[in-house]
């Protein structure tokens, strides 16, 4: 990598991104300010969503559990019950939604609309919210 930021004529970064269409044609290593923006322009942030981990279907899909906490039942209030049948097809299909990892995937909010821009320190202000935990990369496509 160090060859490809020699010959872009810039230090290495912490992220590198290729973006494919410009409205304007870019030389390599130019950079992007925040003039290709507007105060009112709609755009879509895409960023990593926040991990939390391995989580129950409860969690992860919003089932509602186990019928209630009566006739005896006692530990399966937030267990997905019956996954499949027996003897045919004897098996449980692919897909299934079950307790497993969630967050840590690649979110694209649209329709932001830029509130403010400040070119001094390098910020964009938007209306709602992105995806990512505090300091993380976003992407913002017009």
């Amino acid at each position: 990598m160090k060859g490809h930021f020699k010959k872009a004529g810039t230090t290495p970064k912490q992220k590198l991104v290729e973006f494919k269409t410009f409205e304007k044609e870019l030389k390599t290593g130019e950079e992007v300010d925040l003039n290709i923006f507007e105060i009112g322009d709609y755009i879509d942030g895409i960023g990593t969503s926040k991990g939390k981990g391995f989580q129950g279907v409860v969690k992860r899909h919003g089932f509602g559990g186990v019928g209630g906490q009566t006739h005896g039942q006692h530990n399966r209030g937030r267990h997905p019950g019956s996954i499949g049948a027996c003897s045919f097809p004897a098996r449980v299909f692919k897909g299934l939604k079950m307790a497993g990892r969630t967050g840590g995937s690649r979110v694209k909010i649209q329709n932001l609309r830029i509130l403010k821009l400040m070119p001094e320190k390098n910020l964009i202000l938007v209306s709602g919210s992105l995806p990512g935990f505090n300091n993380s990369f976003v992407i913002l496509e017009k």
